[in-house]
């Protein structure tokens, strides 16, 4: 097929909708199209799947073709090119849904629920103060510095069994000045 005649079936997609010189386009190009992007790394799957796209994109957009700026096949080979890039950033980011659960944020807390947590933490900062240094030391690492025993042990010079003993010793006074406030 010459260039003037996909020219010439191309405005005619665009001007009357002509879906005899659209099959004879899609007849023409889709083979081609889909040569190409093979050629240029895009899976058979996605090679026919960008084919369809990009063919879809020529019906839809022929009216917008204008033979003084590209000829029809370079039009629909940019056409398909382009789509080819879209479907790759597809891929390499996919859509993200908001409706994942793992997505939506957590209802805030209700007032009341937010108010106890409060009286909490500053109950344990509280109890926290009248614990000896070493072992509020210990749990502030085992417990918001998210360190294991072993690396407590290993940074402060103590053997494994004595960090255990002295944060169970701790949590053990913690857990009686808890009860103390709440009376």
């Amino acid at each position: 097929m010459s260039a003037q005649v996909c020219e010439e079936l191309l405005v005619a997609v665009g001007r009357n909708r002509d879906r005899d010189a659209f099959a004879a386009l899609f007849a023409h190009f889709a083979p081609r199209l889909k040569t190409y992007l093979v050629r240029i790394g895009a899976g058979g799957e996605m090679a026919d799947e960008v084919v369809q796209e990009a063919m879809l994109v020529v019906w839809r957009r022929a009216e917008t073709f204008d033979p003084s700026q590209a000829s029809a096949s370079t039009w629909i080979f940019t056409i398909a090119r382009n789509k080819r890039i879209d479907a790759l950033r597809r891929v390499r980011r996919p859509q993200i849904d908001p409706e994942d659960p793992a997505l939506v944020p957590d209802a805030p807390k209700a007032a009341d629920e937010a108010m106890a947590d409060s009286q909490r933490a500053d109950a344990v900062k509280r109890v926290l103060t009248t614990l000896p240094e070493e072992q509020a030391s210990l749990l502030r690492q085992a417990y918001f510095e998210d360190k294991s025993h072993s690396t407590i042990a290993a940074e402060s010079d103590l053997p494994l069994g004595t960090v255990k003993s002295r944060i169970r010793l701790a949590l053990d006074k913690l857990r009686q000045g808890l009860q103390k406030e709440s009376i």
